[in-house]
């Protein structure tokens, strides 16, 4: 296994600068492009000065020690990316994705005929819409939900409320009160940027975000989808999974893992986002890795462009 940098261009010009991981052995490859989850991620789905993520190494391990090539890359205004991420929209992220899928799907040592996208929550979103793209002959969709953006925000804020110290709880009417002003003011600006309690936010992200419903992205997939969501996730509907497998039309494997939280890691005990910086110490969880990148090294051994009619399948 060995990384080269490499970069893409996005519509407008920017450089994406990145990683590309690549297995042992001749080329070309079979390859995954890899999309992390919201905020100022950098190509291995790390914020700084918080608790590491640390998906994108792992990941791509896992992948080459089954033959498959990994690219990942900063977000703009994140690392070697140039931008500011605070304007960037949610339709610029999904845009930059397409334009690092055709930058992939160019180069001579990778198999333009056998390329997968593999999303985490935000980037799952991301991966639906690129399900149908003409490079693209496998998905797999961690953690992305199903639903309509304000939807799913709403759902995940409810769930997160659950979860406060109980005098905390006691302010609920008037913290839902405060966010539902704050949301109707994003809304309704046009600015990229607009101060929330203080802190600048990237109200274009949230509106565009809020509006979003991946439902149509996922009808259009006919390539195999494998969709998996953590039993403990608080920030997606794990029943999120049966809409995926109600509407992709092609061979789907959802997956529901039993103390899986948002962060990929396992928690025995109960589901909270407080738990996260202790579960962001261990690794991301070796049994996911294993079932990913083995479904994709048989995914994209023979990759087709038909319409799969295998059974569908789902797991406790």
């Amino acid at each position: 296994m060995r990384d080269v940098d490499m970069t893409a261009t996005a519509d407008d010009g920017l450089p994406l600068v990145g990683t590309l991981t690549l297995p042992t052995g001749a080329g070309p490859h079979p390859a995954v492009l890899l999309l992390h989850a919201s905020g100022r991620l950098d190509r291995d789905a790390n914020i700084p000065g918080r608790p590491r993520m640390e998906l994108g190494p792992p990941l791509a391990a896992a992948l080459a020690d089954n033959g498959i090539a990994t690219l990942r890359y900063d977000r703009r205004g994140v690392g070697a990316t140039a931008g500011d991420w605070r304007t960037t929209g949610f339709v610029d992220n999904r845009r930059d994705a397409a334009a690092a899928l055709r930058a992939l799907a160019g180069r001579p040592d990778i198999r333009a005929d056998a390329i997968a996208v593999v999303g985490h929550s935000e980037g799952a979103v991301h991966a639906m819409s690129l399900g149908s793209c003409p490079e693209v002959g496998a998905v797999v969709l961690l953690a992305g939900f199903a639903r309509l953006g304000e939807d799913a925000l709403r759902w995940q804020a409810a769930m997160i409320a659950r979860d406060l110290p109980a005098p905390v709880r006691l302010l609920l009417p008037a913290l839902r009160a405060l966010a539902n002003r704050q949301l109707a003011r994003i809304k309704a600006s046009d600015a990229d940027v607009v101060r929330v309690a203080g802190m600048r936010t990237n109200a274009r992200w949230m509106r565009e975000m809020l509006r979003h419903d991946p439902r149509p992205d996922l009808a259009r997939i006919e390539v195999p989808v494998l969709a998996i969501t953590g039993g403990k996730d608080i920030q997606v509907d794990p029943a999120d999974l049966d809409e995926i497998r109600r509407l992709v039309r092609g061979d789907v494997n959802v997956h529901r893992i039993p103390d899986l939280t948002h962060s990929l890691r396992r928690d025995p005990g109960p589901a909270s986002v407080r738990s996260y910086p202790r579960l962001l110490r261990q690794p991301v969880d070796p049994d996911l890795l294993a079932q990913v990148s083995g479904w994709l090294a048989h995914r994209l051994r023979e990759p087709s462009r038909e319409v799969r009619t295998a059974p569908r399948t789902d797991s406790p």
